[in-house]
């Protein structure tokens, strides 16, 4: 046996073998492992499980932001979260707040970028999906958006000009259409 500086007493490769030899003890947990499972598979957008469920999808009820953005109303979860803090999102006539709990049949307006969208939850999504399966989860019953022409022709203002002059202001409500509204509520 040689020493070891600071462990002692070194055996000899051959005890070191004899020390290797398998016990009586109780296999491993490693050793009785089944395989892994299998991660899911994408069909269509949303992920299927090896049973031949689908993942994201559900019968509970899906928070308000998520399921917005789940179906592509909005490009971010924030902007989602951003929209209903700011009372931009109604579900069923009501104003709420992100956490709200969406349920199949309710109607969500969202109002953005100068639009407004009307929806009905036909499915329940808590994933993103594709542009393809989104379009599946609800019906669309938003009015058509504004034709491009009448929406530059709204007049823009130069940054930088300061405020608008009363005339500057009659000038814009008039391109806007804004002026017979305003002359009949007054």
């Amino acid at each position: 046996m040689s020493a070891h500086p600071c462990r002692g007493p070194v055996p000899p490769a051959e005890a070191q073998d004899a020390a290797a030899v398998p016990h009586d003890d109780p296999p491993s947990v490693s050793q009785n492992r089944e395989a892994p499972p299998r991660p899911p598979i994408r069909v269509g957008g949303m992920a299927q499980a090896a049973n031949g469920t689908t993942t994201g999808t559900g019968t509970g009820p899906v928070r308000v932001d998520s399921w917005i953005w789940s179906v592509r109303l909005t490009k971010t979860r924030s902007q989602a979260g951003t929209a209903c803090r700011a009372g931009h999102v109604q579900v069923n006539g009501e104003r709420v707040k992100a956490a709200h709990q969406v349920r199949v049949g309710d109607e969500v307006r969202l109002r953005m970028d100068g639009r407004e969208r009307i929806v009905k939850v036909v499915q329940l999504l808590r994933k993103r999906v594709g542009a393809p399966v989104a379009v599946e989860a609800y019906i669309d019953n938003s009015p058509p958006p504004p034709a491009r022409a009448d929406v530059l022709a709204a007049g823009v203002r130069d940054r930088g000009l300061g405020r608008p002059t009363k005339r500057d202001r009659r000038e814009m409500e008039r391109l806007r259409g804004l002026a017979e509204s305003r002359r009949t509520a007054g």
